[in-house]
């Protein structure tokens, strides 16, 4: 839990996104989940998303949407990644070549293909279904969507809050250049 609540502004700043977005930079929140988030092995996924849960939990009971967010998304890399890891051995999916134009730098991303099997690909896959469990559940958790639904609504009056700010600025400024004018052809008049 952070030490302190979040300036409003930095709340309003978080983004849902799609998937993972944001997982790795919105603070404290990373810094908190973070050392949380492990995938080795599945006993390593089962302590690691239990933790992760417990965490959601606290958010959950805080109303701290944006930490039960976060807590989503570490659980939905776990499965991601996890599932990398079962899928390409090394967990690269992506392999770089230098392009036609080498000398200008181009490099293209080339997706490898699936491994069809490898060390420790089972054990991968059962560490991506122990996360995923966990992720859906919640994701369907009550106090999950009712705070999703209140902090977009939240975040929604905010955006409009700052557009009239915004608005408002803009026509002063435009309203200060157009008496600067004035006052300009008034002295050069006289």
């Amino acid at each position: 839990m952070p030490s302190q609540p979040l300036p409003k502004a930095q709340r309003m700043a978080y983004r849902i996104g799609r998937g993972e977005h944001l997982v790795l930079t919105f603070e404290p929140y990373k810094s908190e989940l973070l050392p949380l988030w492990r995938f080795r092995t599945p006993s390593i996924a089962r302590t690691s998303s239990s933790a992760i849960f417990t965490q959601f939990l606290a958010y959950e009971a805080a109303e701290d949407f944006i930490g039960m967010d976060m807590s989503r998304k570490f659980l939905q890399m776990g499965m991601t990644r996890a599932k990398r890891y079962a899928n390409h051995k090394g967990g690269r999916k992506y392999a770089r070549i230098e392009g036609k134009g080498k000398e200008s730098g181009e490099v293209e991303k080339v997706e490898l293909e699936k491994s069809k099997g490898h060390v420790g690909k089972e054990e991968k896959e059962e560490a991506s279904r122990i996360f995923r469990e966990v992720w859906e559940r919640v994701k369907s958790r009550e106090g999950y969507q009712r705070g999703k639904e209140k902090f977009l609504k939240e975040q929604r009056e905010w955006d409009r809050e700052i557009k009239k700010e915004v608005k408002k600025e803009k026509i002063k400024e435009e309203q200060e250049e157009e008496e600067e004018e004035v006052k300009k052809e008034n002295t050069e008049e006289g």
